[in-house]
């Protein structure tokens, strides 16, 4: 039974994430505006923006290396992945990825975490992933490894300095960023995975694809199920800190052209809401509309209710300017009207 407060959780954070998507001829203005996008929203006070990973795709494929160069351009918001599917990576090579970037950050990292099976054709898993995907295992073991190597821990021992190379040597995952591997989250949509993250210490990030189980087909009733079990076999129980993603589209403050663009495809995508994809897959409804009606559906979503933090999920067919009305709506009205202040 999905629980339902008599008040919301006190809201803690407020951010958004982004897909980075960028032309095929010339990739390096998506990518570009992507930098600007976590700039301004710095400017904002928003408290973190993510970004998604996309392989084989006309989205961001290496989150690490945008969000290096994003921390050059920012000195406080938190930078967030949602989520790298750690089915493509090597943990090895991820941690190194991951510490170089928060290094680079000052601390400001927030990994976002999935782990899937290899998905495409045979052929092209061999391509992908090296014909080793047949007996690889990519279970929740990947991340378990990943963050003991983002900790510290040892991978070998140093034998003494012969005297050849230089004594640079280590023993563990360099450079070592204290306190990352505790800032790990686990995406998920699935009660199974919930009470993983939950029991491995980790924070949790729904967003707005989930999965009907146990007969519930409402997707906010489906999510809260989800935030409850991750909550109940989390050490630190109700403490435990879980975000809730949904794409929201503000109409206030837009131009007439911008509210036609946003309702054509929020349109366009609600049919997609109305059915169980493949076996249980559903996918939550955008919700579009004025400060007065946004407010007034996250109020009542029971998802929201039972989150710490709410983020923005941004359209990915749009400009920058767009994204940028929607991120100064969130920041100056929709925020402030839900009980968040920016930082400073």
């Amino acid at each position: 039974m999905v629980s339902s407060p008599a008040s919301p959780r006190p809201l803690r954070h407020l951010g958004f994430i982004h897909l980075v998507p960028f032309d095929r001829e010339a990739p390096a203005q998506g990518l570009a505006d992507g930098i600007e996008l976590f700039r301004f929203a710095e400017e904002l006070g928003l408290d973190s923006g993510w970004v998604r990973t996309r392989h084989l795709q006309y989205g961001l494929p290496s989150p690490a290396a945008l969000l290096s160069a994003a921390a050059q351009h920012t000195e406080r918001i938190g930078l967030g992945t949602a989520v790298i599917p750690v089915g493509h990576e090597n943990p090895f090579r991820l941690a190194e990825d991951l510490a170089t970037a928060d290094v680079l950050s000052g601390g400001r990292l927030l990994p976002g975490l999935s782990v899937h099976p290899p998905a495409y054709e045979p052929e092209v898993n061999d391509i992908v992933h090296d014909t080793g995907w047949r007996e690889e295992d990519y279970g929740y073991g990947r991340i378990e490894r990943l963050r003991g190597l983002l900790a510290g821990d040892p991978v070998r021992e140093v034998p003494p300095y012969n005297g050849i190379g230089g004594d640079f040597d280590s023993e563990r995952v360099e450079p070592y960023s204290a306190g990352l591997s505790e800032r790990l989250w686990y995406g998920g949509g699935s009660l199974r995975s919930a009470e993983w993250a939950g029991s491995a210490g980790l924070n949790w990030l729904v967003s707005n694809i989930s999965t009907t189980e146990n007969g519930i087909r409402d997707f906010s009733s489906a999510q809260r199920a989800q935030i409850d079990a991750f909550r109940a076999a989390h050490p630190e129980g109700e403490g435990a800190r879980a975000s809730v993603a949904r794409v929201i589209v503000p109409t206030d403050g837009a131009t007439p052209e911008q509210v036609r663009k946003y309702r054509e495809y929020a349109e366009a995508r609600t049919p997609r809401t109305r059915q169980v994809h493949g076996r249980n897959t559903i996918i939550a409804l955008d919700v579009l509309g004025s400060l007065d009606e946004i407010v007034e559906f996250i109020r009542g979503d029971v998802s929201f209710q039972a989150a710490d933090d709410y983020l923005f999920e941004l359209p990915f067919e749009f400009e920058l300017a767009d994204w940028k009305h929607m991120l100064e709506q969130l920041a100056t009205r929709i925020g402030p009207a839900l009980g968040w202040r920016p930082a400073a």
